[in-house]
């Protein structure tokens, strides 16, 4: 069975970094594509990063620069490491990944940066 479990989520104060990590279990993740998104208050969920299989990587405009997405292929990890955090990155981060045409999302996690 396919599990993604995200940690790594705090509060923080403006312009601070975390690190978030996802473990995947059930199956190997090596050839699938991994993502994070997140979902503040009241909006709707965006995505934030993505890597493929191959090592290829795509951000959000708001995130440049500062968000770094990674994998440890070996461990089916995936990171988000994410420094000079803003107030507007405050949200719930989720990892998700399409495997074998059936999409997961693990439980969340919660990044609340205060000003």
């Amino acid at each position: 069975q396919v599990q993604l479990v995200e940690s790594g989520g705090g509060l923080v104060q403006a312009g601070g970094a975390l690190r978030l990590s996802c473990a995947a279990s059930g199956s190997s993740f090596r050839s699938d594509a991994m993502a994070w998104y997140r979902q503040a208050p009241g909006k709707q969920r965006e995505l934030v990063a993505t890597m493929t299989g191959g090592g290829r990587t795509n951000y959000a405009e708001n995130v440049k620069g500062r968000f770094t997405i990674s994998r440890d292929y070996a461990k089916n990890m995936v990171y988000l490491q994410m420094n000079s955090l803003k107030p507007d990155d405050t949200a719930v981060y989720y990892c998700n990944t399409v495997h074998v045409w059936q999409e997961y999302w693990g439980q969340g996690t919660q990044v609340t940066v205060s000003s």
